[in-house]
């Protein structure tokens, strides 16, 4: 159940929001703390779950 919840990496995170955020803006987001991420050696991981709803609360 969480494996189904982590995401690896901007360029998944991109194509998990249909292209609507870029892998660009989804390093913006992380390095000005808008977006959790989870960081293990240089790979980035992201909770589906967290995803949606920092995206929520920016609506």
């Amino acid at each position: 159940m969480l494996a189904n919840d982590l995401i690896k990496g901007a360029k998944a995170v991109e194509a998990e929001t249909g292209g609507m955020i870029s892998q660009r803006q989804v390093y913006h987001l992380v390095e000005n703390g808008h977006l959790p991420v989870i960081r293990k050696g240089r790979s980035m991981y992201f909770r589906r779950s967290e995803l949606e709803a920092a995206f929520r609360s920016q609506r």
